[in-house]
């Protein structure tokens, strides 16, 4: 369980296929903190570490993972955002994030607003997925409130925090991303349609 709020950009340093597997070696100040079989949110994918060493650390990304995500589009050197998994107790800043994206976007828009940005996603509809005017979304694994809300895309609008922090800084017209939709709506929907 996570909550959307990124710790760090980590940077991809090796790529190795092995069968339908992908071993995903990431450079990160976090890995010293890490432990082999620990959970960590890669652009919001739920990966357990493998292997590490003080300043890198290793996750494997299998087959349906592959399919469901943009794992498939990294490239080494890239940044991507990272978060460890909450711990009971704490506050939730975010808000609950599971790790398991549900599908992905791909950014049609963006633009500069004095200081801050709005970035505008698609996706597909035939999976069912929704979004609503101030519910959350997860992009990439951050915590974000959608300003707009269609039917297949919505915005979100990013403070220059956010942007320097996080992957945001990277996106342009037709990047990939993961989407996680909000669980509680992913409730909601469910319970609507078996009532039917």
């Amino acid at each position: 369980m996570f909550t959307g709020i990124i710790e760090t950009l980590g940077k991809v340093v090796g790529i190795d296929a092995e069968g339908s597997n992908l071993h995903l070696r990431i450079e990160t100040p976090l890995a010293n903190e890490l432990k082999i079989d620990q959970s960590v949110a890669h652009n919001g994918v739920c990966l357990t570490v493998v292997e590490k060493t003080s300043q890198q650390y290793t996750v494997t990304a299998i087959a349906e993972t592959l399919e469901k995500t943009s794992l498939n589009h990294f490239k080494v050197g890239q940044l991507i955002n990272l978060e460890r998994a909450m711990i009971l107790g704490s506050r939730l800043d975010g808000h609950i994030v599971q790790g398991h994206v549900d599908q992905t976007g791909v950014c049609s828009g963006l633009k500069e607003e004095d200081g801050s940005w709005v970035f505008t996603f698609t996706y597909d509809p035939d999976k069912s997925n929704v979004t609503i005017e101030k519910g959350s979304i997860t992009i990439d694994g951050t915590s974000l409130t959608v300003v707009n809300s269609e039917k297949n895309s919505f915005s979100v609008a990013i403070i220059p925090y956010t942007y320097a922090h996080t992957c945001f800084q990277q996106y342009e017209i037709g990047t990939v991303v993961n989407l996680e939709f909000d669980v509680i709506g992913k409730y909601v929907k469910r319970l609507l349609e078996v009532g039917k």
